[in-house]
């Protein structure tokens, strides 16, 4: 594909009319890339590495010396665009396999490809171009739009809810039980039923191993456009709100409610039963107790505003200094003090 093919296709322009002709074979980061691959910038800092990649040609918000390049008001999405016009993941054909077992009372859209070893609950619907590979389970009851793709032994609990075009890697489990135990007088668990559902809507994509438990009752969401990461817990009857992104090893308790626009950083802990407002960022291995106001940025365990949290930890890393300095100080003072009293005594 020509470098003029290329902004073509993703709506960009090229610098220069004479850098057209430039032949792209494939897309690859600004170090990896070689001959015949287009590379992005889009953080400035990153801009002297241009001086030395092997790439033919950059996606870039502004020309770039030295090299052909493809004008973008967003070089990272258009990089990211780029990618899909030269890999796509491979497709199974439409067709369910005969290891599958699908119930009788399911309802399959057209287009649905269903690998070996899948199964189809009882009065399931899935609409139309699912794909579903081998060893994907969806229990009774599921109801799921339409270009569902589940990974292999990704699971669909019963009476759970997906939206359209929503992704699931492998090992994800929506709907699965809540962690609910009433306390018995002798000590012992009472397992409380989670009689309630998870909603995925709209867009949703899952990384592999997240578990997105069931309410107690009424229900458990994840809102249209949310980005979920691996290794994530979402407890029963959260809310993880449109657009979230949320990074791998975070753990929501139960009843947390994220808004808009929530960014969670890796390895966040939420305690449960409070709200993250619209637009808040959480930074990573930080501990959530309390309300999150929205556009705030909060860092650290337990968390506060971010600015101050760097210059707490600033103090943090200095604290053996200032031990050492308050200990000495002390005992300047006991000597004065000391002193004082043997010139008392003398007098």
């Amino acid at each position: 594909m020509k470098l003029r093919e290329l902004a073509a296709a993703l709506g960009c322009s090229v610098y220069s009319a004479t850098e057209g002709d430039v032949e792209i074979s494939g897309v690859r980061g600004i170090d990896d890339a070689g001959p015949g691959h287009i590379t992005f910038l889009s953080n400035p800092k990153y801009a002297p590495k241009l001086k030395t990649t092997q790439a033919s040609a950059v996606i870039a918000g502004q020309a770039v010396g030295g090299i052909p390049t493809l004008i973008s008001a967003n070089p990272y999405l258009d990089f990211a665009r780029a990618l899909e016009l030269f890999y796509q993941p491979p497709r199974p054909k439409p067709g369910i396999h005969p290891s599958a077992a699908i119930a009788a009372s399911a309802r399959i859209g057209e287009g649905a490809s269903i690998g070996p070893f899948a199964a189809v609950g009882e009065n399931v619907v899935i609409g139309r171009g699912a794909v579903l590979h081998p060893h994907v389970v969806i229990y009774d009851g599921a109801l799921i739009g339409d270009d569902f793709t589940a990974h292999s032994h990704s699971v669909v609990r019963e009476y759970c809810r997906i939206g359209n075009r929503v992704i699931l890697q492998n090992g994800v489990v929506v709907g699965g039980d809540g962690f609910g135990f009433a306390k018995r007088a002798d000590g012992t668990h009472h397992k409380i039923v989670q009689s309630g559902v998870t909603i995925v809507e709209d867009d949703v994509e899952i990384q592999s191993l997240t578990s997105i438990d069931r309410a107690t009752f009424g229900e458990t969401r994840v809102r249209r456009g949310a980005k979920i990461d691996s290794l994530v817990q979402v407890g029963h009857n959260c809310v993880v709100g449109e657009d979230n992104i949320i990074c791998s090893q975070t753990g929501l308790a139960g009843s947390s409610v994220l808004e808009k626009n929530v960014l969670l950083a890796g390895q966040v802990g939420i305690s449960g039963h409070l709200t993250v407002h619209e637009g808040a960022i959480v930074y990573a291995q930080s501990g959530i107790g309390g309300d999150v106001k929205a556009n705030s940025r909060v860092s650290g365990s337990p968390a506060f505003d971010a600015s101050e949290w760097l210059r707490a930890i600033t103090a943090f890393q200095k604290l053996p200094e200032i031990l050492r300095t308050v200990r000495e100080l002390k005992k300047d003072v006991s000597k004065i003090k000391t002193d004082g009293i043997e010139e008392d005594t003398t007098a």
